[in-house]
């Protein structure tokens, strides 16, 4: 196969490096982009102020851009990603790759309106451009749990319905949409199953705390309301084949 120019933004982050993993082969240049540019493979680059941004993207013809801050997103995410667009090399770009989040149309949280925002900019950028949604990944609903737990009660929204997905079948399959032609569209990919929290939580519970006793509670407001109706779980595109259970297995 014909190496190919790839960069990779948010190489740091949950999922960076299982993608940066599963996006290596032989014969490539394959970068990391991040504010020092520091470590093997590494150029520096400041989606936050667009500092070295050019030069970090020449010759790039695959980006597959991962970064977010969710303390910052309109800044990092949706600036960042125009001056992403800005930056990038349009005679030697061939495929832009953006990780998204499954609901963000429909969930009403502002960082899930600033990763949608972030897609509209890739949208109209005459990019070419795939935009995966992806569900929550297994190791973050670990941590949601854990911190949720107020001494032997785990409090859970009653009601909501989320499909996690290992982080590695995620950065699997983005490697190998980075390696198609652009589509152009929004695709989702989730979990192999739909859970209740409720029974993700005792799941958990009976894994990593025993002492945890799961209650569900109901949880008022519009954001409640999208999640009890689905709004967090896949539509259509591929699913993952590591289980909830599976992760919490290992």
């Amino acid at each position: 196969m014909v190496p190919v120019d790839l960069l990779v933004t948010g190489a740091s982050g949950r999922l960076g490096p299982s993608l940066v993993q599963a996006l290596h082969r032989d014969g490539d240049r394959l970068r990391q982009l991040s504010r020092r540019g520091t470590g093997p493979d590494a150029v520096r680059g400041d989606l936050a102020t667009g500092a070295d941004l050019p030069a970090a993207l020449a010759g790039a013809e695959v980006v597959v851009h991962a970064a977010s801050d969710p303390r910052n997103a309109w800044a990092v995410d949706v600036a960042g990603t125009r001056r992403l667009v800005q930056s990038v090399d349009r005679g030697r770009l061939q495929h832009l790759v953006y990780v998204s989040i499954v609901g963000v149309d429909r969930i009403p949280w502002s960082y899930y309106r600033a990763k949608y925002a972030t897609e509209q900019v890739l949208l109209a950028s005459g990019l070419p451009v795939t935009i995966v949604r992806v569900t929550q990944f297994h190791g973050f609903v670990d941590e949601l749990l854990a911190t949720a737990r107020k001494g032997p009660v785990l409090p859970v929204p009653m009601g909501w319905r989320v499909q996690p997905v290992d982080v590695a079948d995620a950065a699997r399959y983005l490697a190998g949409v980075a390696r198609q032609a652009p589509s152009g569209a929004i695709v989702d990919f989730g979990g192999p199953e739909e859970l209740a929290v409720a029974d993700l939580a005792r799941m958990w519970a009976a894994a990593r705390e025993p002492g945890a006793h799961v209650v569900s509670t109901p949880f008022p407001g519009r954001l409640s309301s999208a999640l009890r109706d689905g709004a967090a779980l896949p539509i259509g595109g591929e699913r993952g084949q590591r289980s909830y259970a599976d992760h919490l297995a290992a």
